[in-house]
């Protein structure tokens, strides 16, 4: 704790003058000590809060890899938050018109369309992992978009999926619908 020294006279007698009071002395020590301790804590902490970024496997140019059909879920983000999926091949959903629109709910949205999609895979004896999910955002898309498909791929345990460039004819999709 801090000390305060005051001096005071204390005789009083008639004639005798009385001295002046001398201004409070404060040790400031302990005040400095705080001050350095905090400053070393602060540059500690922020030195161990970096931002932290996911790793994202990117896959080197090359041929497409083929999937199987029934294995295979494509997801197209839209610009103005608008997410279409589809099982299956992209001409096929196209020309059927099987592209389904689809929302972040949690209960009817995108997370339950991937689990009821892992759920058939194992009721017909091929493993959930083997989910393949495509993920094909349009130029217009928000990068929040993006990020929140991937933490739906996360919180789902999706450990195939992959983001590509939407093909024209599902770039004619998303600009009829938009």
């Amino acid at each position: 704790m801090a000390e305060l020294n005051l001096a005071v006279n204390e005789n009083r007698k008639a004639g005798i003058r009385h001295k002046k009071m001398q201004s409070p002395k404060i040790d400031m020590t302990p005040m400095v000590d705080l001050g350095f301790l905090l400053i070393t804590f602060f540059i500690f902490t922020s030195e161990l809060t970096k931002p932290k970024g996911f790793d994202l496997k990117m896959p080197h140019d090359g041929p497409p890899m083929p999937t199987k059909e029934s294995t295979t879920m494509t997801i197209l983000i839209d610009r103005n938050d608008k997410l279409y999926y589809y099982n299956g091949k992209e001409e096929n959903a196209i020309t059927e018109n099987k592209i389904h629109a689809i929302t972040y709910d949690e209960r009817t949205g995108i997370g339950n369309v991937i689990r009821e999609k892992q759920l058939k895979l194992q009721q017909t004896g091929i493993n959930k992992n083997e989910l393949m999910v495509v993920i094909k955002s349009s130029s217009g898309s928000s990068y929040k978009n993006s990020v929140d498909i991937l933490d739906e791929m996360l919180i789902n345990n999706v450990t195939r999926y992959a983001m590509v460039k939407p093909s024209p004819d599902e770039d004619i999709f998303l600009n009829r619908n938009n």
